[in-house]
């Protein structure tokens, strides 16, 4: 006979399991976004909350994009960007910046091998020369062993501002103009498009921010002009496969008009949703 316990602890994870199976019985393969976007918000918080540090939050936060990057390809997302560090983490204590670099580095050794085996392909936007000469080597790396795959494509945002990737765009069509390479009145979406970090991806659908706070913190403003926005309430290393799936379920229940009426879209529905 079981320990009470332990028959406890059994009957709590049959009872997880099916929870977790419903939910993904419940999602239309059919209908998922291409791409996700996710803020994975809430490390240091949940630390704290625990009488740790903030670097241990990082830490346990790794576990969390292991496997969420794994649901992802498992279920057939093509395009999962994670904004990992932003240009203004730049401004918090060295010490936890120096930690996250070093993290950072340690995960992709690990991981690289797991990534390529999964066939996911691992591609980095935002100011890649800023990060320590490590971290870039680190990062080149994982990206020439992992360019064959051509499963999830999983983007990490690193030292990106969406500010400067849209001032950045601008610059470089105004050098086209200058240079006489591109007619101004040329200039269009498509164009400037082609001129962000992204010009390779397409617009994440659905972008998810954990940890209950309702801000885009500088992400992908241009590229989220359509998105669906989900804000979990558990912190980043709480956030699990059933997590996920609530929201691509939540995601599943929303109308997008893009501009149109409901009536509109139930006759002609766009290509893109």
């Amino acid at each position: 006979m079981l320990p009470l316990a332990t028959a406890y602890f059994c009957t709590f994870a049959h009872f997880s399991y099916s929870i977790l199976m419903d939910l993904l019985q419940s999602i239309d393969r059919g209908k998922l976004p291409k791409h996700i976007a996710i803020i994975m918000d809430g490390n240091g918080r949940w630390a704290k909350e625990r009488g740790q540090d903030r670097v241990y939050g990082h830490h346990e936060g790794v576990i969390s994009v292991r496997e969420i990057v794994n649901a992802s390809a498992e279920i057939g997302i093509q395009y999962l960007t994670l904004y990992a560090f932003s240009a203004e983490n730049w401004n918090r204590p060295k010490a936890e910046v120096d930690a996250l670099m070093e993290l950072l580095v340690n995960t992709i050794r690990k991981e690289v091998e797991e990534l390529k085996k999964n066939n996911v392909r691992m591609h980095v936007i935002g100011d890649f020369e800023s990060l320590p000469a490590i971290c870039r080597r680190e990062l080149n790396e994982a990206i020439d062993m992992t360019a064959a795959n051509t499963g999830l494509n999983l983007i990490l945002a690193l030292s990106y501002s969406s500010r400067n990737e849209i001032v950045n765009a601008a610059k470089k069509i105004a050098e086209k103009v200058q240079r006489g390479e591109l007619k101004a009145e040329n200039v269009n979406c498509e164009v400037f498009e082609a001129n962000l970090y992204t010009s390779k991806f397409p617009d994440p659908e659905l972008m998810i921010r954990t940890s209950g706070e309702y801000r885009i913190s500088n992400f992908l403003l241009y590229q989220l002009a359509y998105a669906e926005l989900y804000f979990a309430p558990v912190h980043w290393p709480d956030f699990r496969k059933q997590n996920l799936y609530e929201a691509l379920l939540n995601y599943q229940q929303r109308e997008r008009r893009f501009g149109k009426t409901s009536e509109q879209i139930q006759t002609n529905t766009p290509e893109h949703v």
